[in-house]
């Protein structure tokens, strides 16, 4: 079922038992920029145990706030109780919850003005208590009410301030910027997990860079990723980089970000020159430059470290530590034997480190002849070349009379070199290879 036939199914239930319902938020905000939604939700003036008794099977995913998930043939939608949120000392939760009566008491806890807009899904009428309209004609992130009251309630909503102005192309007003800039230094009361979130939606809706650059300029980015705000200033050889520094570098690689980029592929084009700013060492004089001695392996660390405090699942933090790790490989491309590209290649997502590498060489020298070495290579090398079947195996060697141990991985491993070289393509040959190669002592 379509998500919105299932939001129109729901709305028309609740009012024909009497209730009132109306999509609310984002979903409105995007059919009224012609876009179509991703989800939908639903504001009610029935309390969650009735929404629950009305969509048997439905999920209090957040009951205690008057939140519930109707799920039917695929389709979600969640249905939320009009409230008014009394405090949030926390800075993220609302302290108690009191139910109001109608649509227009709801719109006014809400964060932005686009996002406070009201649409009767039977009438198609859209109500609109805060300028929401306006705002979207405008171009303009605007809070409902005052804004340090908003981002007090709520935290995070400092970044999606800035995630919707960089999605949309809008622009920040003054108040709502200003409180950002003043409250940014709180952003830390925000769990993790949230913000790692947030981060990634900025990175993968298609405007990476605006939305770095608009949480450099509110001061949240020194907060929230440091080390990323470090890049800025630190210069690079002009001979490699002729586009300036790290900071002017990254943004440019961040600009050529798709929207639906992988979430890791993201973070890898952010995170891969994290090292500089901690290794940079100045040109000492006449021919020489600047360097940034073992910067690979000082962001490798760093990126794995970052990846554990936004709490990222382990399999993310392996790829995108393997995707900074593995960046300056390609320049080795043109001097790498056979068996070594064969392995680079055979890295866990390798489309992931080709285009980290691609963005990378566009938005510095622009020589992409080692990415088209790549390219070729792969389009032309049988799959079965790549990853051959293994000639010998463990138990071939302990026939052979060899002690398991780590001497086994060693013979394995220059057994599928010599192989992916060329020079071995039989089992009698690797065995003949092998004990010319390991005599037994």
């Amino acid at each position: 079922m379509p998500p919105r036939e299932l939001a129109d199914k729901i709305s028309r239930i609740l009012r024909e038992h009497g209730h009132q319902a109306y999509l609310v938020g984002g979903c409105v905000r995007d059919l009224e920029l012609g876009r179509e939604p991703l989800d939908f939700d639903i504001t009610t003036d029935a309390h969650p145990e009735r929404v629950q008794e009305l969509f048997p099977g439905s999920l209090a995913i957040g009951a205690q706030f008057g939140v519930v998930m109707v799920v039917e043939e695929g389709a979600q939608a969640e249905v939320a109780t009009f409230r008014s949120d009394v405090g949030y000392s926390d800075g993220r939760h609302p302290d108690s919850v009191v139910y109001a009566s109608t649509a227009r008491e709801d719109v006014f806890r809400r964060d932005f003005t686009i996002n406070g807009l009201l649409l009767d899904p039977l009438t198609r009428e859209v109500f609109d208590y805060v300028g929401g309209r306006d705002d979207l004609r405008a171009g303009v992130i605007r809070a409902i009410g005052d804004p340090e009251r908003r981002f007090t309630e709520d935290k995070l909503r400092m970044v999606r301030a800035v995630r919707f102005a960089a999605r949309f192309g809008f622009v920040i007003e003054p108040k709502t910027f200003a409180a950002v800039a003043k409250l940014a230094p709180e952003i830390h009361v925000v769990s993790a997990e949230r913000l790692r979130d947030e981060l990634t939606k900025i990175l993968t809706e298609g405007a990476a860079r605006r939305g770095f650059e608009l949480l450099d300029e509110t001061g949240l980015l020194a907060q929230v990723l440091p080390a990323i705000a470090k890049m800025k200033g630190v210069e690079q050889p002009p001979q490699y980089h002729p586009e300036g520094d790290v900071w002017i570098h990254t943004r440019m690689m961040l600009d050529m970000l798709p929207a639906g980029a992988s979430s890791t592929r993201a973070w890898g084009v952010l995170l891969h020159d994290v090292g500089k700013p901690p290794t940079f060492t100045p040109a000492a004089g006449p021919g020489t430059r600047i360097r940034f001695d073992g910067h690979v392996e000082v962001g490798t660390k760093m990126s794995e470290d970052i990846g554990r405090a936004l709490r990222f699942p382990n399999a993310d933090i392996e790829q995108i530590a393997a995707l900074v790790a593995n960046h300056l490989r390609f320049k080795d491309v043109p001097q790498m034997r056979p068996s070594t590209l064969k392995r680079f290649v055979r890295l866990p997502h390798f489309e992931e480190h080709l285009e980290l590498h691609r963005l990378d060489c566009l938005s510095s020298h622009r020589n992409l002849e080692n990415y088209e070495m790549v390219r070729k290579f792969i389009a032309e090398t049988p799959p079965e070349e790549v990853r051959p079947a293994r000639l010998v195996t463990g138990d071939d060697l302990k026939a052979l009379g060899y002690t398991p141990g780590p001497e086994f991985k060693a013979i394995l491993r220059t057994v599928e070199d010599a192989q992916l070289d060329g020079r071995l393509s039989s089992h009698a040959d690797a065995l003949q290879f092998i004990r010319i190669q390991f005599p037994k002592r």
